[in-house]
């Protein structure tokens, strides 16, 4: 049996880790590369890291819905029966918060920094990958991220022979637990499901107004080069939503549908909902306040808050870029460039949107580099099951129209025409689409296990 070629994995975050550890658990030698370093003593960061650790979280510390047959909770479903590392990491490391999993981001990104050193197979390289090779003899996965350096962009782009394309994202505020009123708010989950982890602050509709008012009329921060940002839908800064109409955030992420408040009996007229950002619940984010404002403006509306009038905020929200490959024009159902098919892209440059979705594509490009690099050919995730819905979107949406999309029921098959006729019930639809899913995936990981434990494989 030959020796398996060489896997280069470029990126730290989420996608490229997990592309690491999977490749590296089936027998695979890795050389995982990461441009944000110490030097000279002093870190070398990108525009929204504060760490060079693997694995941090920038934006949220949630990796979404765990309510049984949700989209979210079907793709970490089927993640888990892969046995993606980084999903397992994340479990150990969860803080409540009700339906959803998210984690104390320090120690997940702790765990995973342990978990690479511990893999003999892993060589971290602390450097910026300027140049892809496209020879034979080493297989490349591009996990480099919404922040791949203009080096690396460029190298891409002459690789793909266009300009890839770009929108921005952005960050939501944190504030110190301390620091928040408690007389002012309260727990509850909505329509009390599941335990009342979330720190709900209650607007009257004369606070709200009040709010709405100076969060429209306060100042963004200098736009510069991304002046005409082009945002991703599902995460608009929330100025930009208020702006859309008044009643906008109370229909988002003010919705005050289902938080009735135990002291009074009564719904608020609309609600600022905090979220634990560690197992200490020290730190609490803003749920859906990522914004563009200045500092200084920020700190004025968001005490307006109920309950955040003499807030200390860790971080303020920001805005940063986020590059992504145009994947329909470039990639096939196995993450691997059309043209140079030793190369493959995971994470949110390869088109996902989001920690689980970036995780996700990861696993599915270790395990297809992995069996590439010991001479298989490894069978596309089923269109039926998530993963494979997933890449199929990527894959094989309008190029024109192409946008980073989370994992939704809108990207899985439907059901047949027939079944949907004599099924009205939507959450009973989801149930059938899961299980079907579910299914095919089983079949799927069952035909693949001769190439995953085979002497083929070596594992």
């Amino acid at each position: 049996m030959s020796h398996p070629k060489k896997i280069n994995v470029i990126g730290g975050g989420l996608a490229g880790p997990e592309a690491s550890l999977t490749a590296a658990s089936l027998g695979c030698e890795v050389e995982l590369y990461e441009m944000r370093r110490e030097q000279d003593g002093k870190p070398i960061l990108t525009p929204a890291h504060q760490t060079i650790e693997f694995g941090e979280l920038v934006c949220s510390n949630s990796l979404k819905s765990e309510s049984p047959n949700t989209a979210p909770w079907l793709l970490k479903q089927e993640m888990r029966r892969a046995g993606s590392k980084l999903l397992a990491l994340a479990d150990l490391t969860a803080v409540p918060a009700g339906h959803a999993l998210a984690v104390d981001r320090v120690e997940f990104s702790h765990r995973l920094a342990e978990a690479i050193a511990n893999e003999p197979r892993i060589t971290v390289i602390r450097k910026e990958v300027k140049t892809l090779t496209v020879e034979d003899n080493e297989l490349t996965i591009v996990a480099s991220g919404p922040l791949t350096s203009d080096a690396l962009s460029a190298e891409i782009a002459r690789l793909t022979g266009a300009e890839h394309l770009a929108f921005y994202d952005s960050i939501s505020p944190i504030v110190d637990a301390e620091t928040i009123d408690m007389s002012r708010v309260y727990f509850a989950a909505r329509w009390d499901k599941g335990t009342a982890d979330y720190i709900n602050c209650p607007m009257t509709r004369e606070e709200y107004e009040v709010f709405l008012n100076a969060l429209t009329t306060a100042e963004e921060a200098e736009s510069k080069e991304w002046e005409k940002a082009d945002y991703f839908e599902g995460c608009l800064p929330i100025e930009i939503l208020a702006r859309r109409g008044a009643d906008t955030l109370r229909f988002g992420p003010m919705k005050p549908v289902g938080l009735r408040d135990p002291r009074t009996g009564k719904t608020p007229w609309a609600v600022v909902q905090l979220r634990k950002e560690n197992l200490r619940a020290d730190s609490y984010n803003l749920v859906g306040f990522q914004n563009h404002l200045k500092y200084g403006e920020q700190a004025k509306v968001l005490r307006l808050i109920p309950g955040l009038e003499n807030a200390k905020f860790l971080r303020y929200g920001q805005i940063h870029r986020n590059t992504y490959i145009c994947s329909p024009k470039l990639l096939d159902d196995r993450l691997r460039m059309r043209e140079h098919p030793n190369i493959f892209f995971a994470g949110q440059i390869s088109g996902v949107e989001g920690y689980t979705e970036s995780i996700a594509s990861g696993l599915l490009a270790g395990l297809y580099a992995a069996a590439i690099a010991h001479g298989a050919e490894p069978a596309a995730a089923p269109r039926r099951t998530a993963l494979g819905s997933l890449v199929h979107y990527i894959t094989q949406a309008d190029p024109k129209h192409f946008q980073p999309a989370n994992i939704t029921f809108d990207l899985l098959e439907p059901l047949e025409e027939e079944t949907r006729r004599k099924v009205r019930d939507k959450k009973e639809r989801h149930r059938m689409v899961c299980e079907r899913a579910l299914d095919a995936f089983d079949r799927w990981w069952a035909e693949s296990e001769s190439w995953r434990n085979s002497s083929v494989v070596g594992v």
